[in-house]
C-alpha cells in the first residue's frame, strides 16, 4: 500500500484505509490496520461530533467471559479472545479493569435446563473457572440474592469502554492515523481501484474502506450495494442506579437465565468500578436510532423500521415480551419488580433514573434477531453489519479478524 500522511484532524481527500465509525471497534480495527502496516494511511470518518458517542460511550461498562453463545459463533471465539487481549491492553496502559466476577442465577426449576446448556457452552468456548453452584454458594457471593442454583463466572468484570476508546485512538495517532469527526458518510461509489466516500466534510477516496457504523451501518451498505438484509432495529435500553445507602445489596453482578429466543440476556444488577451498580437494562423497539430520550423519533428511522416485514414478524411472536418492556419503560415500580426476583430486598425507593443507551440490532425479513457477529463484503469495503454485546469486549480480537479479512482479499490491496 502507498504511504499518505495527514495532521490530526484534517480530513483526508485521499487514503489507503477508510474506516467509518469511531466506536470502539472501529477504533480498534484502525488501529490493528495502522499496526500491521505502519507505511499505509489509515483515517477513521465518524458522523458524531466525539468519538464513541453511541453504544460505546453508553455501554454498562460490562467485560463479558463468553458464556452465552453458540459454540463455533464468531461471538464465542472473539469474546473469549478479545476479553483476554482486553485486559492484558488495560494492564499495558494502566486502565482500570476488576474482574468482579457475576453469577447467572435460577429462580425455577424449569430454568434449570437452560442454566444446564449455559454451563455447557460458557465450557465449550473455554470460559476459565466456570462452575455451577448451589444455593448456599450464591449465598455467599451474593448474600442478598435469591435463587436455587447459579452459574458463577469469576473472570466477568468492569471497565470504562470510553476510556478504552480514547486510548486506542490515542495509539492510532501515534501510529499515523487520523480521525475525522462531523463526518457522516452518505453516498459511496467505488471505480478507478478506489472507493469513494462522500461525506459532510466533502469527499475521502480510499484503497478500501472498513464501515463499523453501527446503527446506521445497513444504510452504508445498501448504499454500497448491498443486500438491506439485514435491517438495524434500534432497541432503547434503560438503566436504573442503585441509591447509595443501598448498594451492599450487590457484591458482584447479579444475571438472570436468559431467554433463549432473544439475543438479550435479561435485566441484571451491576456492580461498577466506583460501586456504583446499575439495574437493567429495559430492551424496549424505539423511533429513533439514537432514542437516548424515550419520546425522540426521527421520521426516517420509524418508516424504516415499520416496512421492514421483519419488525411485524418480530411483533407476532414476541409482542408479551414487547407489552412487558413497555410496562418497565413508564413504571418504574414494574422496572423493579422484575429484579425482586433475584434481590427481594429491593425497593422502588432504593433507585434513581440511570444510564441510557441504543442497541443497534440486526433483524432479519424473517423477522429473527440476528445472535451473532455479522462481516460482509461489498466491491472495496468490508461491512460490520450487526456488532452488539459483547462487540466492545471483543473489540480487539474483531479488530484483528477484520484486519485479516481486508489482508486476505486482493481486491483492497
Amino acid at each position: 500500500m502507498p504511504s499518505a500522511a495527514f495532521a490530526a484532524g484534517e480530513t483526508p481527500r485521499e487514503c489507503d484505509v477508510a474506516v467509518v465509525g469511531a466506536g470502539i471497534v472501529g477504533l480498534a480495527t484502525a488501529r490493528e490496520l495502522a499496526l500491521r502496516h505502519p507505511d499505509a494511511s489509515v483515517a477513521v470518518l465518524e458522523r458524531a461530533p466525539e468519538i464513541a458517542s453511541h453504544q460505546s460511550g453508553h455501554s454498562s461498562g460490562v467485560i463479558h467471559a463468553g458464556i452465552y453463545y453458540r459454540p463455533g459463533s464468531l461471538k464465542a471465539e472473539l469474546c473469549v479472545a478479545g476479553a483476554r487481549a482486553l485486559y492484558e491492553y488495560c494492564d499495558e496502559r494502566e486502565i482500570r479493569a476488576e474482574r468482579t466476577g457475576k453469577v447467572i442465577v435460577a429462580t425455577e426449576p424449569e430454568e434449570l435446563s437452560r442454566l444446564d446448556e449455559l454451563e455447557r457452552r460458557g465450557s465449550a468456548n473455554g470460559v476459565p473457572g466456570l462452575r455451577r453452584i448451589d444455593s448456599d454458594e450464591l449465598r455467599e457471593i451474593e448474600p442478598h440474592a435469591r435463587g436455587i442454583a447459579a452459574v458463577h463466572s469469576p473472570v466477568t468484570g468492569v471497565v470504562d469502554f470510553g476510556l478504552v476508546a480514547r486510548s486506542l485512538a490515542a495509539d492510532l495517532g501515534a501510529a499515523g492515523g487520523v480521525i475525522a469527526t462531523g463526518c457522516g458518510v452518505g453516498a459511496i461509489t467505488t471505480g478507478g481501484g478506489r472507493i469513494s466516500l462522500v461525506h459532510q466534510r466533502g469527499e475521502t477516496r480510499a484503497r478500501a474502506a472498513v464501515l463499523c457504523a453501527g446503527g446506521w451501518s445497513d444504510r452504508l451498505a445498501v448504499a454500497a450495494g448491498a443486500s438491506p438484509d439485514p435491517r438495524i432495529v434500534p432497541f432503547r435500553g434503560a438503566y436504573l442506579s442503585l441509591r447509595l445507602e443501598r448498594r451492599e445489596l450487590v457484591r458482584t453482578s447479579i444475571y438472570p437465565v436468559p431467554d433463549p429466543e432473544l439475543p438479550f440476556l435479561g435485566m441484571h444488577l451491576t456492580r461498577g468500578l466506583d460501586g456504583d451498580v446499575q439495574l437493567g437494562p429495559s430492551a424496549l423497539l424505539v423511533g429513533a436510532r439514537d432514542a437516548y430520550r424515550l419520546r425522540r423519533v426521527r421520521p426516517r428511522d420509524l418508516a424504516e423500521t415499520l416496512a421492514w416485514p421483519g419488525t411485524w414478524r418480530l411483533l407476532g411472536r414476541h409482542w408479551r415480551t414487547g407489552l412487558a418492556e413497555l410496562r418497565r419503560a413508564i413504571s418504574r415500580r414494574a422496572f423493579v419488580e422484575a429484579l425482586r426476583r433475584y434481590v427481594p430486598e429491593l425497593r422502588a425507593a432504593d433507585v434513581d433514573p440511570g444510564r441510557v443507551g441504543v442497541r443497534a440490532q440486526a433483524l432479519g425479513r424473517d423477522g429473527e434477531l440476528i445472535d451473532d457477529f455479522v462481516v460482509s463484503r461489498t466491491e472495496r469495503a468490508l461491512h460490520v453489519r450487526n456488532a452488539p454485546s459483547p462487540a466492545a469486549t471483543s473489540a480487539l480480537a474483531l479488530a484483528a479478524r477484520i484486519a485479516d479479512m481486508v489482508e486476505q482479499d486482493p481486491g483492497l490491496n
